[in-house]
């Protein structure tokens, strides 16, 4: 007589993990259809008939996976933040203060400027009854902990005032440029030079290759 462990198996693999397994897989390839929505229609213009058509389902049967269209933003949300808070956390930050800014400036300004319907949920309220939920928000949270740590580092206290100061320059750059100069560099090849001045504004030391007139 078989076990009840045997009885909840197919292939060598139990019944219940193979039945979640298929369920992440199928919020997986949602998720994937929905990103290819935003970028094709938009972030606001997505839809649940056109990501149930791109992944082979009728829209009704999105709910056994996603309870709503915000549901399917919240994920999104928590996707974005994520795969910033990973690719922060492997970079490896320079020793020199203006070079840690720059470093933490660049990276942001990159991730923002590869993707413009990911940088839209992840920083500007296009979705106008849109709330992350706690789950989904904390990589958000972890990222903002990292460049706090970061600046500690270097200044040896964190102020928020100069950390809501580094947020609002990156902000207005990366705006400015997916609105005026959208996969051009008029205004993202400015990144360093406001670095500069947010640097001489923090009271950051010039190091000797600036103070010599080297400054870009």
């Amino acid at each position: 007589m078989r076990s009840a462990l045997e009885c909840l198996t197919v292939l060598g693999e139990p019944t219940t993990s193979w039945k979640a397994t298929r369920r992440a897989v199928t919020r997986a390839a949602i998720l994937d259809a929905a990103w290819e929505v935003a970028r094709a229609d938009g972030i606001a213009g997505l839809t649940l008939r056109a990501v149930a058509d791109r992944v082979g389902m009728r829209a009704p049967s999105l709910y056994s996976h996603f309870a709503s269209k915000l549901d399917i933003y919240d994920a999104m949300f928590g996707q974005a933040w994520q795969a910033y808070d990973e690719e922060l956390a492997a970079l490896e930050l320079p020793d020199e203060p203006r070079e840690v800014l720059r470093a933490l400036a660049r990276t942001f300004v990159d991730f923002a400027l590869a993707d413009l319907p990911r940088y839209q949920l992840m920083d500007q309220r296009v979705i106008a009854d849109f709330t992350p939920s706690p789950e989904n928000y904390a990589p958000a949270v972890r990222v903002l902990e990292r460049f706090r740590s970061a600046y500690a580092r270097i200044v040896g206290e964190v102020r928020d005032d100069d950390v809501d100061l580094f947020i609002v320059m990156l902000s207005g750059l990366i705006g400015t440029q997916w609105s005026n100069d959208p996969g051009g560099t008029r205004y993202v090849r400015q990144v360093d030079r406001l670095v500069d001045m947010l640097a001489d504004e923090f009271g950051l030391p010039v190091p000797a290759r600036l103070s010599q007139g080297e400054r870009s």
